[in-house]
C-alpha cells in the first residue's frame, strides 16, 4: 500500500530560501491533496543572553516584558514574511496556498519542537530548507541534521537556490 500524506509540517527558519521550500511544500500537498502546517521554532535564551538580561533589565515585570516583545517581533516578522509570500503567488500558487492550515510560532530547541508538531499533526512529510554558506555552497544546518537523524517520518530538504 502506498504512503498517504494528508498533512506536510512546513518549519521556517524565515531565511532567504524558506519561499522556495515552502513552494515546495505546496506543491507536494497540492500532489497529495494534503495541508500544510507552517511552524517556526524560537529557541530558548541563552544563559550569556538571561544574564546580559537580568544587567540591563534589573526587575522581574521589565524581562518579561522584553520576552513578550522578542516573541511578538518574530511573530510580526513571520506575518509580514507570509504575506509578502503570498504578494508574489501566481495564480495557481495562491490556489495552491490555501492549502495552508496553520501558521504558527512555538519556543522550544528546534529539532525537537519540530518532530513534535510533525507528530502532534500526524503530518505524513516534513519539508525544510537549507542556507547559503559563504562562497554559495549550500550549507545544511544543525537542525535539518538533528531532524534528519531523528525522524521517523520522510523529510524533504530543499537545497538554497544558488
Amino acid at each position: 500500500m502506498l504512503p498517504q500524506v494528508n498533512d506536510i509540517l512546513f518549519a521556517t527558519d524565515l531565511s532567504e530560501n524558506a519561499n522556495n521550500a515552502l513552494r515546495h511544500a505546496l506543491s507536494m500537498a497540492q500532489a497529495h491533496d494534503a495541508r500544510v502546517h507552517v511552524l517556526h521554532v524560537t529557541e530558548p535564551l541563552t544563559q550569556d543572553a538571561i544574564v546580559t538580561m537580568q544587567l540591563f533589565f534589573q526587575d522581574e515585570a521589565s524581562r518579561k516584558k522584553a520576552i513578550k516583545d522578542r516573541h511578538a517581533s518574530v511573530k510580526a516578522m513571520l506575518k509580514t514574511n507570509q504575506k509578502d509570500f503570498v504578494k508574489s503567488l501566481s495564480k495557481e500558487e495562491k490556489e495552491a496556498y490555501k492549502r495552508v492550515e496553520s501558521v504558527e510560532l512555538v519556543d522550544g530547541h528546534p529539532a525537537e519542537s519540530i518532530l513534535q508538531r510533525a507528530k502532534e499533526f500526524n503530518c505524513g512529510l516534513i519539508v525544510m530548507g537549507t542556507h547559503e554558506h559563504g562562497t554559495g555552497h549550500t550549507f545544511i544546518g544543525t537542525v535539518v541534521k538533528r531532524v534528519l537523524r531523528r525522524s521517523s517520518i520522510p523529510t524533504l530538504v530543499v537545497p538554497h537556490l544558488g
